[in-house]
């Protein structure tokens, strides 16, 4: 099983990279870098690439409706020729608060979106003349748009891999078909082992059913918050608030994808109360609303003892990478904290 990481660059990811450097060194696999409304990722990813010698290098994630598919594509490429070959392309539909809030593009068709743009990376990856006609996108444009002088056209350079990669972060059942079927991998988020099967069960096995058998067993991401010691349970109170945002805060009621997780994993009626008070602007009670057994179950917060146990848990479920937030003050810490998984881990 592998670990990763994903960084927190809101300072300056300058600041951050000779951190994951030190990551690097103490185990860390393969780290992601966000893209929300700060930074753009692929500076970030760049930086980075030129900072470290081993550990992948993953967006996570790139937005479906900020780049055009064929741009999406040259900057995979790009990333991967800079890092030597260990870029990952993670790509995720984000929502309707940012992509519409933010960008001022139409948040629609993100499953359908998402096809035609992994067909299109492809067809890039593979220098070959690109030529696309889906319900969301035409490369060229056809006749009697723009102003008729687009020509078919291939990538210049020759990619360090003609298939980059390519991971999708999806909740709901078709797009993590989707998922399944077409990509290497596949990332959830608050994922909890026992209830995974039920939960997403039917979805990956329709999407494995048409799988490549190229692409090769499904890669699978969970991302619990890491604290490991014997007096760790406050953390459980410092990962709260985040749950909170998401079950409460991430969409509009009946909109809220992050909701509807906490309700199948059999936590519905406490979901709708994180809900009913975000909503109303108590955060702080919103938080408090989480319930500790959720927030054990979602995570790695406990003894060496006890995170084993839940390794064990998330290796029985399928996971092949913990995508781990270290809870701890200092990089130095933090370096410890990779540095003790590693060991249960192995």
């Amino acid at each position: 099983m592998r670990i990763g990481l994903g960084i927190n660059y809101a300072g300056g990811f300058k600041e951050v990279a000779a951190e994951v450097a030190d990551l690097e060194h103490a185990g860390l696999d393969i780290v992601f870098v966000p893209e929300a409304y700060s930074f753009d990722a692929v500076s970030a990813l760049g930086y980075l690439a030129a900072s470290t010698e081993r550990v992948e290098l993953a967006s996570g994630i790139l937005q479906l409706y900020t780049r055009t598919p064929t741009l999406t594509a040259m900057t995979a490429a790009g990333l991967d020729y800079v890092s030597g070959g260990r870029f990952v392309l993670g790509l995720g539909a984000s929502g309707p608060q940012v992509v519409e809030g933010f960008h001022g593009v139409p948040y629609n068709a993100p499953i359908a979106r998402t096809r035609e743009i992994i067909e299109i990376c492809r067809q890039v990856w593979r220098r070959e003349t690109v030529q696309y006609r889906g319900n969301h996108y035409t490369v060229p444009l056809p006749a009697g748009q723009g102003t008729g002088l687009g020509k078919p056209l291939k990538l210049i350079n020759h990619p360090v891999r003609e298939r980059i990669p390519i991971l999708i972060a999806a909740l709901g059942p078709k797009n993590v078909e989707l998922a399944a079927e077409l990509t290497e991998g596949w990332q959830p988020i608050f994922y909890l082992p026992e209830k995974a099967a039920d939960v997403w069960g039917q979805a990956l096995a329709a999407g494995q059913a048409k799988r490549d058998p190229a692409l090769g067993a499904l890669e699978v991401y969970a991302g619990p918050a890491l604290a490991i010691g014997e007096n760790v349970e406050p953390m459980l109170e410092f990962v709260k608030p985040h749950l909170a945002l998401y079950i409460g805060g991430m969409g509009a009621k009946g909109k809220n994808f992050y909701h509807t997780l906490a309700t199948r994993y059999g936590y519905g009626p406490q979901a709708d109360r994180i809900q009913q008070l975000y909503l109303a602007g108590e955060k702080d009670a919103a938080a408090k609303a989480v319930p500790d057994e959720l927030v054990r179950n979602v995570n790695l917060i406990g003894t060496k003892e006890f995170v084993k146990e839940r390794v064990a848990a998330y290796r029985a479920a399928g996971v092949t990478t913990l995508n781990v937030m270290p809870l701890a003050g200092t990089p130095a810490e933090r370096v410890k904290l990779i540095e003790t998984l590693r060991d249960l881990v192995d």
